[in-house]
């Protein structure tokens, strides 16, 4: 860190000069290289194929080039190990596991245990991971795949609304926001595949009302069922969208009808199939049983012996009663709607690098036109559809992605009407942007590490924060086979560790909940070969040890 002091590097830098110099070489290097770059550009982006695959490489290399630095990602949130028995299950070539006779050692987030032993997610990023995990061998594999085709698919989506050049423009944005150091490309819970299937519905529409093609109806049918398989609830905002988008000219769409629903078929037979194999009901979600069985959300508090109706925390018991307020009546319904549509105003941050807001404004000036009006109606509806829920995250909202771009792409085109040079800038310094964090990212110098924590939404892996990968560490060290007891302080809220593979009884690491002495005794008797510790994961640093009685 001394060379961030100015008084102990030879040329009196701090940590700001270090920060504006970098910035200025990176811009001079980009408006000297304008030329050569322009030119090749615009000789690319009227080749689709090669647009569309170097899109699809770009974001993928890059953040394979930081592996050494920064490895595949560890899952840490209840979402991801979720999302991973489910693609563990679809491997097996089923949607639901059966229960174990001694389910209650392994109560947890997300996770069904009667009457199968199931993730209640919907299928869509379980088959992405699950294609990582049988083409290479791991699941994030599949998570990086969902990341390339979402960036490739949004040019392909951007050339049936603009120039090539353009779509290529907003190609390039879509990779280096949503690329390397995104949330979406080092999670497992995803938000790509339902981007991805956004591309297809928004990329189809204006070619299926132009030309009438067979073909656009089909992708349009693709999408719509790609995005059932990952977020049910918002495919209704979707195909609203799709009936606003023809308004004047239903006849089009009625002729295209049953091409869109003949192609969606197999997704909505994907999603009673699941119903039917987790839940017994053909038409009961696994989630909607969740939250029978466990509340809203669907959680649990720590207690020595769990029972399938469990009270709700005071954390869980807040969200329950908004939740409850939202769907209710009177003047606090509506006060309680917009004041939490006021909060997330500024999680749509994560959508747009910060030199972008200087061109959000030039969108307004296109409102005169019908397509612009249409985008504008569209973001409204997923914002005001997805706020009834008591929570928001990021992917809830993934299938307009390409829609913000596309809307970051017009004000670019409309500020360049004005001023080409500011319309470039904006664009370079996104660029520059990009390009001086994902440096930073590169090596472990004292300055890298010490900047890397003021990036927005930066949600590289980085360290061991909650000690995940130092006990696995251990436990991969020990020979044989492991139970591994899982005790928490009594102020233990949410973080969970009891996660297992769908083969519980075939995996080499058992994880369960402390029951109690007596209790234990059960599952230790019924796992007499393993090796049995005990994890207490509220410690500074989580605690193994070996398991007494």
């Amino acid at each position: 860190m001394s060379l961030l002091r100015p008084l102990e590097n030879p040329i009196g830098f701090g940590a700001s000069d270090f920060i504006e110099l970098t910035f200025a070489v990176l811009l001079v290097l980009l408006i000297l290289a304008r030329p050569s770059v322009e030119s090749f550009a615009r000789k690319l982006a009227r080749k689709t194929v090669w647009c569309m695959l170097f899109l699809a490489a770009l974001p993928v290399g890059l953040r394979l080039l930081l592996l050494p630095w920064f490895p595949v990602p560890t899952a840490n949130v209840a979402d991801d190990f979720s999302y991973l028995l489910l693609s563990d299950t679809l491997s097996h070539f089923r949607f639901a596991n059966p229960p174990h006779p001694l389910h209650q050692f392994f109560e947890t987030l997300f996770v069904l245990q009667e009457p199968t032993y199931s993730s209640v997610n919907p299928p869509g990023q379980g088959i992405a991971l699950a294609l990582g995990r049988m083409i290479f061998g791991h699941p994030w594999a599949g998570v990086a795949l969902s990341i390339a085709a979402f960036c490739s698919l949004c040019y392909w989506m951007l050339r049936a609304w603009t120039t090539p050049v353009w779509a290529l423009v907003g190609g390039l944005l879509a990779a280096i926001q949503f690329g390397p150091l995104n949330q979406w490309m080092n999670s497992y819970w995803g938000g790509a595949v339902s981007a991805a299937a956004g591309c297809l519905v928004f990329g189809s529409l204006p070619r299926l009302r132009e030309t009438g093609r067979r073909r656009d109806a089909v992708w349009l049918g693709l999408g719509l069922g790609v995005h059932l398989l990952t977020r049910q609830y918002e495919s209704t905002f979707l195909l609203l969208s799709m009936v606003l988008f023809f308004l004047p000219d239903l006849r089009r769409l009625a002729r295209a009808a049953p091409t869109i629903v003949l192609v969606m078929i197999p997704a909505v037979a994907l999603t009673l199939v699941q119903n039917r194999q987790v839940t017994g009901s053909w038409i009961t979600l696994p989630n909607a049983l969740s939250r029978d069985q466990y509340g809203v959300p669907a959680t649990f508090t720590v207690q020595p012996n769990p029972t399938p109706h469990r009270p709700l925390t005071r954390e869980q018991r807040l969200d329950y009663e908004l939740q409850s307020a939202v769907h209710g009546k009177g003047a606090d319904t509506i006060q309680s709607y917009f004041e939490r549509l006021g909060t997330r105003v500024r999680f749509y941050r994560f959508f747009f690098l910060a030199p972008l807001y200087l061109a959000l404004p030039a969108f307004l000036v296109t409102l005169r036109e019908r397509r612009s009006v249409w985008i504008l109606l569209t973001l409204l509806i997923f914002s005001l559809g997805s706020n009834f829920y008591p929570y928001f995250y990021s992917h809830y909202i993934a299938a307009v992605t390409c829609l913000l771009v596309l809307l970051s792409v017009i004000g670019l085109q409309q500020l360049s009407r004005l001023s080409p040079e500011a319309s470039r800038l904006v664009f370079f310094l996104c660029v520059v942007h990009f390009l001086f964090w994902y440096g930073l990212h590169i090596g472990k110098q004292d300055f890298s590490v010490a900047m890397r924590r003021y990036e927005t939404w930066d949600a590289i892996n980085q360290g061991d924060p909650e000690g995940r990968i130092s006990i696995n560490r251990q436990l991969a060290e020990a020979p044989g086979k492991h139970l591994v007891f899982v005790r928490y302080f009594s102020s233990h809220t949410f973080q969970e560790w009891v996660y297992n593979a769908a083969d519980i009884d075939g995996a080499r690491i058992v994880w369960a909940r402390d029951l109690g002495p007596m209790e234990n005794a059960k599952l230790r008797s019924y796992y007499a070969d393993r090796t049995v510790w005990l994890l207490e994961p509220d410690f500074r640093q989580p605690r193994l040890t070996p398991y007494e009685r």
